[in-house]
């Protein structure tokens, strides 16, 4: 499949989700912007949020962890469904009882604009980095298999595809992502399963000839307690997955600002629990899709792909999809199930980050009411260049598996927002909010400093994703510290 061919692909898919957005942005306000009028049918949201958990870095990055990890991740997923429960009956009945619109208004209400500004700027730095995260991994493989060949320079390459999801959110926002993740979600499902279809088909097996063969189970196991010192036992995955899942989706703005557009708790609920159980089986295709590309890597000689020099495994699923002969169905299915994968996440990031700095920051309900829209429409340009300039970053700092990267940087940013969100549901103290800077700050700290330890400091342990409870329980232990006795 060419470049142009790819472009063309491209430019007709935008075309649609800009349709999607004239339609559903035409009232172009802040109310439909931020929480879509509260009407989105919750099983419309549920299948939307598939796309936007999975993202480009489950699409591309977990095949390509499959060779040195196996299926372990899947770990990591048990843990998850356990957290999206967590988030349906713990958290959602809050949101919907306080009718926030940014949910870190509940500490606000909770400890005092300290802790609501802290809790708010530490999903805000998570945000940022997280969208960065899945947006470089778009882009390198646009760059790689489109741009390189037009010399077209990196950074125009995130220029472009920031605009471009700029262009279909700057006026109807939730409301119109609500309805395009619909869509991107539908093509990376169709994506990975023609891929899955055509590879095996290439083999010479039948899908249950490939569940049954020797050389899946090279890859697929699954569960490892063996060494708990070792990074993927499952306790420690189990563990991490689930306290991911309540930060990175329950205490993520981002993520929660779908859930509040539902038109009441019971259909935000109904959603959750869905879409988590949903999420658990499409976790294992992409792991089925891994193993599956390796077995072809290997029986057909295809070396995985150099990025600077070294190889990238999170390149092979693109290499094999666009340049080892499979047809241009696979090709063309894979360019929307990827471009559909990584702005499912990105374009909802971007509006959440709208959403939190003109709330959190801004104060924009407090402004007047004249000024309230092109405030908001100021802020979304700015959050664009800042995503703009952190992708091309990633491209000089970034040197290890993207999801991987994602989920070590999660332990960190996401740590004081879960203390946070503990201290306040779990105990009716009132702290001393002027100080709960300095907490949440030391924390992270001595978090970062642990897990930058090399492992024969720790008697061989190798500190995993399980980091970011302990992170939490730090800052839940601090705020104990600065609690106000009871009256």
């Amino acid at each position: 499949m060419t470049a142009s061919h790819i472009l063309l692909l491209i430019g007709a898919y935008f075309l649609v989700l800009v349709l999607i957005s004239y339609v559903t942005g035409r009232n172009d306000s802040n109310a439909d912007f931020f929480k879509a009028g509260k009407q989105s049918p919750w099983f419309v949201v549920a299948f939307g949020m598939i796309g936007a958990s999975l993202s480009g870095v489950t699409f591309i990055s977990v095949p390509g962890w499959v060779e040195a990890s196996e299926f372990s991740y899947m770990q990591v997923v048990f843990g998850y469904l356990f957290g999206y429960f967590v988030i349906a009956f713990v958290l959602l009945p809050i949101y919907y009882r306080l009718n926030v619109t940014s949910i870190y208004e509940y500490l606000q209400e909770r400890f005092g604009p300290v802790s609501y500004k802290i809790g708010a700027l530490s999903f805000f730095i998570s945000r940022v980095l997280g969208a960065s995260f899945r947006l470089f991994l778009v882009a390198i493989v646009l760059q790689q298999f489109v741009f390189d060949a037009w010399n077209v320079p990196f950074e125009l390459t995130v220029i472009l595809s920031i605009l471009l999801i700029w262009i279909y959110t700057f006026r109807g926002g939730i409301k119109t992502i609500v309805w395009t993740d619909t869509l991107q979600t539908l093509f990376m499902l169709v994506s990975v399963g023609l891929s899955i279809y055509f590879i095996n088909q290439k083999l010479g097996w039948t899908f249950t000839e490939f569940l049954g063969s020797e050389e899946l189970k090279e890859y697929s196991t699954i569960i490892f307690t063996d060494n708990f010192f070792a990074k993927n036992h499952f306790v420690k995955s189990f563990l991490g997955g689930m306290f991911i899942t309540i930060c990175m989706t329950g205490l993520d703005q981002d993520m929660m600002q779908k859930n509040l557009t539902c038109r009441n708790l019971g259909d935000a609920q109904k959603n959750m629990v869905s879409f988590s159980v949903i999420l658990i089986a499409v976790n294992f295709v992409f792991l089925l899709l891994g193993a599956l590309l390796f077995i072809y890597a290997e029986r057909f000689d295809v070396a995985i792909p150099l990025m600077d020099g070294a190889p990238k495994s999170d390149l092979l699923f693109p290499e094999i999809a666009l340049n080892s002969g499979l047809g241009s169905i696979v090709a063309s299915t894979f360019i929307l199930g990827l471009i559909a994968a990584a702005y499912s996440s990105a374009d909802s990031a971007l509006t959440s980050l709208t959403t939190s700095f003109c709330v959190d920051f801004l104060g924009i309900e407090k402004k007047e009411q004249h000024t309230q829209k092109q405030l908001r429409k100021r802020v979304h340009i700015g959050m664009s260049v800042l995503l703009v300039l952190v992708v091309i970053s990633f491209k000089y700092i970034l040197d290890r598996n993207v999801i991987d990267g994602l989920l070590t940087v999660a332990t960190y940013t996401y740590g004081p927002l879960l203390g946070l969100f503990a201290f306040g549901i779990c105990t009716r103290y009132k702290i001393k909010d002027k100080l709960s800077w300095v907490v949440a700050i030391a924390c992270v700290l001595i978090i970062m400093l642990v897990t930058n330890l090399p492992a024969e400091m720790l008697g061989g342990y190798e500190v995993g994703y399980e980091v970011l409870p302990v992170n939490g329980l730090l800052t839940f232990l601090g705020l104990w510290l600065i609690r106000k006795p009871k009256k």
